[in-house]
């Protein structure tokens, strides 16, 4: 191809058939004009990551002061609870299936997971009252100094932002971009509804103005939110803060912490990082009886 026929070749002023229009509109749509905080290809690539950590630290973090949140409260538990009113219709559906067919391996292996889905819907039903008592917190759910904060997700999640929304209270939801896309629960404050794309800044905010961590009974993440903040606060990198463990006989059939301490891989002191609850009373009771003995208060 010569330079007559090469389009891309620059043009003299001379060239009758250079369309000055036709290149302005090409220069205006090409991808190096393209404005670089709009140019999501550009900010894709691997060089751009301090920057898109950056933005994911400064999204979160001006919402928080606009609104004047300076402290929550973390909940965390499996996404698969379920409220005990949609558990109990599940469980009928199930056993009518199964009376039909008791043959049917999918009706029974079904019938089993409803049974199981109403025994855990307890804690369903308790992170939702958790939910209800820090929205009326301090001076009532227009207080924004201590909110709750969750993954953003289904199950225990959704429960204790239901529980400050039953209230009017508004509640942080932090969701994270997974191979298996999560949507928020329909009960975070559409202005505190955040997507991640790095865990590490989601844990960040997550513990970064944390008052407490309740942890319901759950499966990997739950795990990695309670160690990640034992670890924290036994090597000193962020301030104690308590750390409630709901159901003391999942966690402790989860979790030998006894067998750890035996085997002198945590000192017997780190024991009491944490403290067990069976009820919203009893981890509200626990987090202001841990602040009260500290001359302090939740609402930093």
């Amino acid at each position: 191809m010569n330079d007559d026929q090469n389009p891309d070749r620059p043009h003299s002023e001379s060239d009758s058939r250079f369309d000055p229009e036709l290149a302005r509109e090409r220069l205006a749509n090409g991808e190096s004009h393209r404005r670089a905080d709009r140019d999501l290809e550009f900010l894709d690539q691997p060089e751009l990551r301090p920057v898109r950590l950056q933005l994911e630290y400064l999204k979160p973090e001006l919402a928080f002061e606009k609104l004047g949140i300076r402290s929550t409260i973390v909940v965390f538990g499996s996404s698969t609870l379920i409220d005990p009113e949609t558990a109990q219709r599940q469980l009928e559906a199930a056993e009518r299936a199964f009376q039909i067919a008791p043959e049917d391996e999918r009706a029974n292996e079904r019938l089993q997971r409803a049974r199981s889905a109403l025994a855990k819907s307890h804690y369903y039903a308790i992170a939702r009252e958790l939910g209800r008592r820090i929205g009326r917190y301090g001076e009532g759910p227009l207080d924004n100094r201590l909110v709750v904060a969750t993954g953003g997700g289904p199950g225990a999640m959704e429960a204790a932002n239901r529980g400050a929304h039953d209230v009017g209270a508004v509640s942080v939801g932090l969701n994270i971009t997974l191979p298996s896309e999560q949507q928020p629960n329909p009960y975070v404050t559409p202005e505190l509804s955040f997507q991640f794309r790095y865990f590490a800044l989601r844990k960040l905010h997550l513990v970064m103005r944390a008052r407490a961590l309740v942890t319901f009974p759950g499966g990997f993440g739950t795990l990695d939110e309670i160690f990640e903040t034992l670890c924290l606060i036994q090597t000193g990198k962020r301030e104690p803060l308590p750390v409630i463990l709901v159901c003391a006989d999942f966690w402790k059939s989860a979790i030998d912490f006894n067998y750890l301490c035996n085997e002198h891989m945590i000192k017997e002191a780190d024991l009491k990082l944490f403290q067990y609850a069976e009820s919203a009373d009893e981890i509200m009771s626990l987090i202001e009886g841990w602040y009260a003995s500290r001359g302090r208060s939740p609402i930093a």
